[in-house]
């Protein structure tokens, strides 16, 4: 674990908001979360490929610590945003048998990942992960660690709704080992709250992450989503405030993507209510500027930190990476995910689990693993997501460690991209010269921009639909 330290202001790193670059540059692409994202993945995926996967990785002498992910899809209600693939239901024992199933998952995979099973990250995602009970959160623990270990500083994290978690299961939760914790807080105005379906008062916040302290959380982070209905500039300035006296470690401020032909929840939405695009806009500058004036560094897309933070400390190190669950700390962990529709990288091969409960149990009934899609990248690939990588985390892109690894000639390799990437320079938002590139403070807003330039697949015909900077 990075040692924290006092909040000092040479950590801070200027962000340069300019609402004549974002209106000329706002554009719509991947969050890159991977490359290739998942929407190039393969249907007919095999087990066998994943096997293979996980085979060689086991081979490795010195692999680097997993990183595990698990999807918990249930929820007790259905928030009219939401885009996860979740299952609404009241019946408590339908996690009791969705566990059943996650350990027949852990130990088929866990037979195929060899000795070298070090962990430093694990997630539980959903859905809403509290939805089980202590019991079963103890079960799914316990079957995790007789087939791994976690390195001393492991990090080990939940998704948490506020409406649905007591202080004893706070106090749980820390007793088999989590110490960080995300809380979907979307916007404390009540008419929102109302419009999306999602009724849960500040001070329910308030005493959630109060008792996550209290127990020894180690980071906080909340979730907060612009665009939504009924908000307006100064509706989310007043939340604004009153998260800044929640004070959490992390603040992510995500924009909302309306999409129902793609999400049904979101039909529920009155479209109506929702905020145009200069609403939009305006809403986002004032939040950004809002968060970085109380204290939070900019980390990259929507993600912001205070400056002790190790994800701060990581993107000053020049250690931050990239994967499905957003920004991380841990570079280049093969993660390895369990549960329906969960999405992982092994290598160069991702991975992703059927999609529905029917099939996802009717695969382990018959002594297989879920898998439905996936992709092997080539040398090609690895590359371009390395740029990408590099791109999306603000990092520099060095042509003669590229040219030394992948036996290229960079400038000559990515002639074409570096010419697209000439507009951008242009503005002063990001630098090219004969060794580098480099994100310049005023274009890390516009990382998605530039990673899109090395992006084969988006050349290609597609019917994906991707969201907006703004």
């Amino acid at each position: 674990m990075r040692t924290r330290v006092a909040e000092p202001s040479f950590l801070s790193t200027p962000l340069h908001l300019s609402e004549a670059l974002i209106r000329r540059f706002n554009t719509s692409g991947p969050r890159y979360t991977s490359y290739p994202t998942a929407d190039r993945f393969q249907d007919g995926y095999t087990p066998e490929q994943y096997f293979e996967a996980l085979d060689q990785r086991a081979r490795q002498e010195r692999a680097r610590p997993l990183s595990l992910y698990f999807h918990l899809p249930f929820c007790v209600s259905l928030c009219y945003f939401c885009a996860c693939n979740k299952i609404i239901t009241q019946d408590r024992s339908r996690s009791a048998e969705y566990l059943d199933y996650l350990k027949r998952e852990i130990v088929m995979v866990a037979e195929h990942l060899g000795p070298h099973r070090l962990t430093g990250q694990l997630h539980l995602g959903g859905g809403t992960p509290t939805f089980l009970s202590q019991d079963e959160l103890s079960q799914l623990m316990y079957a995790v660690r007789e087939q791994v270990t976690f390195v001393d500083d492991a990090e080990i994290s939940v998704e948490i709704d506020p409406r649905t978690v007591s202080d004893e299961m706070l106090g749980h939760l820390a007793k088999l080992g989590f110490n960080r914790t995300s809380f979907g807080v979307q916007d404390f105005d009540p008419a929102v709250q109302e419009a999306i379906h999602r009724i849960q008062p500040y001070e329910m916040v308030e005493q959630a992450i109060a008792t996550s302290r209290a127990v020894g959380f180690e980071s906080i982070n909340t979730d907060l989503i612009y665009g939504l209905p009924k908000q307006s500039v100064a509706s989310f300035s007043h939340t604004l405030d009153r998260l800044a006296e929640l004070r959490p470690d992390r603040i992510a401020l995500y924009n909302y993507a309306h999409l129902p032909q793609r999400f049904r929840a979101q039909r529920l939405i009155n479209e109506a209510h929702l905020p145009d695009a200069e609403t939009r806009l305006q809403i986002f500058m004032m939040a950004t500027q809002r968060l970085l004036d109380v204290g939070y560094e900019y980390i990259g897309l929507d993600h912001f930190a205070l400056p002790n933070d190790e994800l701060n400390l990581a993107r000053l190190d020049k250690s931050l990476h990239r994967n499905f669950q957003g920004y991380t700390t841990r570079a280049d962990s093969d993660l390895v995910a369990f549960g329906v529709s969960a999405i992982g990288q092994v290598g160069r091969t991702h991975v992703q689990n059927v999609r529905s409960l029917k099939e996802y149990y009717a695969c382990l009934d018959a002594q297989q693993l879920p898998t439905a899609r996936g992709f092997d990248m080539d040398d090609d690939d690895v590359l371009r997501g390395e740029v990408i990588m590099a791109l999306m985390c603000s990092m520099p892109v060095q042509f003669a460690e590229l040219n030394q690894r992948y036996g290229i000639d960079f400038q000559n390799y990515f002639a074409q991209e570096l010419t697209a990437l000439t507009p951008y320079q242009e503005a002063g938002l990001i630098q090219v010269d004969a060794h580098a590139i480099q994100v310049l403070d005023a274009g890390r807003l516009f990382v998605r921009a530039f990673s899109m330039v090395f992006d084969k697949y988006l050349q290609q015909r597609t019917t994906a639909r991707y969201s907006r900077l703004i």
